[in-house]
């Protein structure tokens, strides 16, 4: 995507609309280039980003520790907590304010949302300071303290926090867990899922500076890479699961408990760690003179923390080999009556295993922990996945493969899933079509499973470089634009260079940006430079509107010079046409027409297969095309009189 490619598509385009009125009817319009705007254009300036999708030579990420102490009170359903946040300002810049996340107030009353929400009052915020100095809540961020406004607060230290420092803030705060319908937490009463419950530091990259944007409810997140220490309190007999090392099993973990797990780590069976008869016994976890438990966690380079509790939950535990060596603990933490969930750890075994030969990227967390709870469907958190409701083994599979596909995209591949959220769910959709056909034997890119053909070309449509908080709030257009069309996009570029150049580019991109924050044009870019060839036409109607692609087979025609299969392009999006001949002795011979030809401005071209008797001619006879009429891709003979 040079500039000069760009400048040469773009004249190339405006010479199409210059045609004269008797020829404008044989031309199609071709994309525009992919246009990176000014951020992320001062990124490549400032030698952190560039045009071949590398990190930049000067390339930095902020980071942080969070030390915390929670409290977990069932019976009131509320969470108390202080934490001790250290960041280290790495940017070039002086840092004068610090945004601060506090997403459980999409539950207090007052605050914007764009989906509806229970009312809990929100966070009870104690005491907040700066580098031990305690900040006084303010109205306006003009003098050092805090302001809070909705699910951010804005911190004002009293000296600015210079390239290269680190700060250390401190919170108190306290909050009611919201129950079942609040998107992707809470609480039942019987289980706790807890997420978004913590004063996050919004993240600071070297493209937009600050990214602290409300939380509404439907756009997701951003996060920074951090390290956790985290020590959770709950009453005796609850088992607590959690992003990162249980540090102290020897204090919480039953004798039994911590020998099947032993066993687990090596034995190809599922073993179940905590089973019925332990719950009707009350010997789930150990118990204390003071009726509580305290849980340690240690996590190192992830994006977030959450954890789990309850005193009705089964725990089955395995292992998975993540390559080179390395093996990973698989966990399902559920409830009797799901008895669907008993499948849940091989699914998680198998996952983490798919996942890490698929992308090249070796799963590099100890654990991988599925927790049956209140969402509706599933949602994913560093080395955690919440999944709620009644399913089937291939529903459960699928909403478990998925959820752990996000391990990797926006896990490790850090991308900023509110501003582009098809970074993510389109990439983890791919795999999971991917995975599911591998598992299950099926074709799971038949366009009758595929939720993009069921909108394109509808005018309900939207397109997937949207931000998460702007697409409609009715209908299916973010789903589809987010999730199946960026699938889709995939799988037809994965047929138009093959499995090998694919995945040689999938992974150089993961690899290239674990533990960073990719935008969609450093993954673009990384595409080109690792096939060796501009893809501006292919990202632009794809990615950044919602033409579709449409190629039909106009006539088929026999001579003494061959068969002639005349193909129209009726849509706005240039893809190669795969063409399929069978002759009435079933040989097959299949030629293609070149994406070139329709971006030269043709709407009809042709190309000739050697004499014979044909009985079928079918364009994208292997299913790769984004072809929205499948209708019109197959000829078939008359039969013979």
């Amino acid at each position: 995507m040079t500039r000069v490619l760009a400048l040469l598509s773009v004249l190339f385009l405006m010479s199409l609309f210059m045609a004269t009125p008797g020829t404008a009817q044989a031309v199609r319009p071709v994309p525009y280039p992919v246009m990176e705007g000014p951020r992320f254009e001062r990124a490549i300036e400032n030698g952190t980003r560039t045009r071949t999708g590398h990190p930049g030579p000067n390339y930095w990420l902020n980071t942080a520790t969070y030390d915390m102490d929670v409290v977990l009170s069932p019976d009131t359903r509320t969470v108390r907590a202080t934490s001790v946040v250290t960041y280290t300002n790495a940017s070039p810049d002086t840092l004068r304010v610090l945004p601060v996340h506090l997403r459980q107030n999409l539950h207090a009353e007052g605050v914007v949302r764009n989906r509806p929400q229970a009312l809990t009052g929100g966070v009870h915020l104690g005491t907040v300071s700066v580098n031990d100095a305690p900040l006084v809540e303010r109205t306006s961020a003009r003098q050092p303290g805090y302001v809070v406004n909705g699910t951010r607060m804005t911190l004002v230290p009293a000296e600015p926090v210079l390239p290269g420092q680190t700060v250390r803030l401190g919170f108190t705060w306290s909050f009611e867990v919201p129950g079942p319908g609040a998107p992707r937490m809470g609480t039942d009463g019987e289980m706790f899922f807890v997420a978004y419950w913590y004063p996050q530091l919004a993240v600071y990259d070297d493209v937009k500076g600050w990214n602290a944007e409300a939380y509404m409810g439907n756009g997701e997140f951003y996060m920074g890479f951090a390290d956790y220490d985290v020590r959770i309190t709950a009453p005796d007999g609850w088992l607590v699961g959690a992003t990162g090392v249980l540090s102290n099993p020897d204090d919480v973990l039953t004798d039994a408990a911590r020998d099947r797990l032993r066993r687990a780590a090596s034995e190809p069976d599922v073993v179940h760690v905590v089973t019925e008869s332990d719950l009707a016994s009350g010997t789930a976890t150990r118990t204390s003179d003071e009726g509580h438990l305290t849980w340690h966690f240690r996590a190192e380079r992830v994006r977030d923390f959450s954890f789990a509790s309850s005193n009705r939950y089964l725990w089955d535990a395995t292992h998975a080999d993540t390559g080179d060596g390395g093996t990973s603990m698989i966990h399902a933490l559920y409830r009797p009556e799901a008895a669907v969930w008993q499948r849940s750890a091989e699914f998680g075994r198998y996952s983490i295993e798919f996942l890490s030969r698929q992308l090249g990227l070796p799963y590099p967390y100890p654990h991988m922990t599925a927790v049956e709870g209140v969402v509706g469907g599933g949602m994913e958190f560093p080395m955690m996945t919440h999944i709620g409701g009644s399913r089937s083994d291939r529903a459960l599979f699928g909403v478990t493969f998925h959820e752990i596909a996000h391990m990797w995209f926006p896990m490790i591949v850090g991308s900023n899933e509110k501003a582009f959220t098809w970074m993510d769910e389109g990439l983890t959709s791919f795999n999971t079509n991917e995975a599911t056909a591998d598992f299950w034997g099926v074709d799971a890119w038949n366009p009758a499973g595929q939720g993009y053909y069921r909108i394109a070309g509808t005018g309900d449509e939207v397109e997937p470089m949207r931000h998460g908080d702007q697409y409609p709030l009715d209908g299916a257009a973010r789903g589809l634009a987010s999730y199946s069309k960026p699938a889709v996009a995939l799988h037809a570029l994965r047929g138009m260079i093959g499995d090998e150049r694919f995945y040689e580019a999938y992974q150089e991109y993961a690899r290239r940006w674990a533990y960073r924050h990719p935008q969609p044009y450093d993954l673009f870019n990384t595409f080109e430079d690792v096939l060796g060839r501009d893809l501006d036409w292919f990202w632009t109607p794809l990615f950044f509107e919602t033409w579709t692609l449409d190629h039909a087979v106009e006539s088929v025609t026999s001579g003494p010079g061959g068969v002639v299969v005349r193909v129209a392009d009726r849509g706005l999006t240039p893809y190669p046409a795969h063409v399929r001949v069978t002759y009435d002795d079933d040989m097959t011979i299949e030629m293609a027409i070149s994406a070139d030809f329709w971006l030269e401005g043709s709407r009809l071209e042709e190309v000739t297969f050697q004499p014979g008797r044909v009985v079928r001619v079918e364009i994208d006879p292997d299913g790769f095309a984004p072809d929205v009429d499948r209708s019109n891709n197959v000829w078939t003979a008359s039969p013979v009189r």
